[in-house]
């Protein structure tokens, strides 16, 4: 079992081309499918204990990987017992079926055991189990003490995360080969628990990846507030939510940290205070503005955010100033931008998201020559080249007002700092979640800066 930090997103057509690579290279579906059931029963021999395990087998491939997992598990002595939903209906299957050599309980009437695997569909799945296969695999997770799906928790779909039915959560999703987007795209990443890759032995290149822990590297010894990156920050109606975002660029580690417009009572000394002008907007040391927290909907809003978008500044554009550009706009620009909208800032930018999540990010990506950070309890990156990043699910805690400007913040950092806009996008997404995971519950947007500077240490 591997951990799935970083590790490449596959949706079912590129695995079923992955698969199909391997086959034509030499590899049987056989031999895939004996590496996918060893892998499994080597998992669960590891999360099991000494408990009576039940595998759930469906009539398609995921059902063969079940019956090569309970013949290893029985041949390593465990108990281990086989239910089945229908016969096995691919060649491969019937081979694992009569490899297993023991009984075969109906799924319907078949007795719970502590440690229950479903194996009944998995990846591919367009449709919602029959009521009565729905019916057994609810009862069996929920008397389990341990459930663990194979490849997906069945009644998933792979690409987009969508529930086909009333699906069951389980405590460890076993991905068969490479992360899947359903593993990471909500609702369906709820129901998966832990994921972990089991490996299959097929190539499995993607533009796609896991959201991973950046390198936090301490400033050099020769390092000074210019260096390590100048934000500036626009003030907008709402004073509050340019403070939260300029706030968490300094505790993001930028160098200098300018508030462009009137003094807010109470803000850090560190934080400079400029006059909104040409001159504090042409300064050549700026390496982010940010427009758009608390920025307001107004005449007045519109040419400040008319006013960032004509500067030759990289922008990290947030909240208020999503509603107020358009793609074409954006597209017109030549100096990198970063969008950080959630569902409805998406939806008033760039209309209703169609397909996945995943899809969406990307073809707003592409519309607007941005990298978009299209936020959520399943946050997706995309950059305009297809390359995209999938976030694990983060603290639901970060439901809360002002956790998107103090995100906007620690993007700006990281791309102030010299990263590239999708990585900066990548590790202010990382440090913002890391920092709500220590912050624990009930916290509010602002404790959330100085829970960064702990990471950092």
């Amino acid at each position: 079992m591997i951990p799935i930090s970083g590790m490449p997103v596959l949706t079912a057509a590129q695995m079923r081309a992955a698969e199909d690579s391997a086959i034509a290279a030499g590899t049987s579906v056989g031999a895939l499918m004996q590496r996918a059931g060893h892998g499994i029963a080597d998992a669960v021999l590891r999360l099991a204990g000494p408990h009576e395990i039940l595998i759930l087998c469906g009539p398609g491939n995921n059902g063969g990987d079940g019956y090569v997992a309970a013949a290893r598990l029985l041949a390593a002595g465990r108990k281990v017992r086989v239910a089945a939903a229908a016969d096995p209906r691919s060649d491969a299957a019937r081979v694992a079926r009569n490899g297993w050599g023991g009984a075969v309980e109906p799924l319907a009437t078949a007795r719970a055991a502590p440690v229950v695997v479903d194996a009944l569909f998995g990846t591919g799945l367009s449709r919602a189990l029959d009521a009565g296969a729905a019916a057994a695999l609810a009862r069996l997770v929920a008397q389990a003490t341990l459930s663990i799906a194979v490849d997906l928790p069945s009644g998933i779909a792979t690409d987009t995360g969508a529930l086909l039915g009333d699906v069951p959560a389980v405590d460890v999703t076993l991905a068969l080969g490479a992360v899947k987007p359903a593993h990471l795209l909500q609702p369906g990443a709820t129901r998966c628990g832990a994921v972990r890759v089991v490996p299959i032995g097929v190539e499995t290149a993607s533009a796609a990846h896991v959201l991973a822990a950046p390198a936090l590297a301490t400033p050099a010894p020769d390092s000074h507030k210019f260096t390590r990156g100048m934000v500036a920050v626009m003030k907008g109606r709402m004073a509050g939510a340019s403070h939260l975002a300029a706030t968490a660029a300094m505790h993001a580690g930028a160098g200098y940290v300018a508030l462009l417009g009137p003094t807010i009572p109470g803000a850090p000394h560190a934080l400079v205070r400029r006059r909104l002008d040409d001159a504090a907007l042409d300064d050549a040391r700026i390496g982010a503005v940010v427009v758009g927290p608390g920025l307001g909907r107004d005449d007045e809003a519109r040419a400040l955010l008319g006013r960032a978008l004509a500067t030759a500044h990289p922008l990290v554009i947030d909240g208020d100033a999503l509603h107020l550009v358009t793609p074409p706009q954006l597209a017109a620009r030549t100096a990198p931008m970063i969008l950080t909208p959630h569902a409805g800032e998406f939806a008033a930018l760039f209309g209703a998201p169609s397909g996945s999540k995943l899809d969406a990010a990307r073809a707003a990506a592409q519309a607007s020559v941005a990298v978009v950070v299209f936020k959520g309890a399943d946050t997706v990156i995309a950059a305009p080249d297809g390359r995209a990043t999938l976030a694990s699910a983060g603290s639901a805690w970060l439901s809360t007002a002002g956790t998107g400007d103090v995100l906007a913040g620690a993007i700006a950092a990281m791309l102030a700092g010299g990263r590239a806009p999708f990585d900066a996008a990548g590790a202010g997404v990382w440090l913002h979640a890391e920092a709500a995971r220590r912050a624990g519950p009930a916290f509010i947007a602002d404790d959330l800066a100085a829970h960064m500077a702990g990471i950092f240490a």
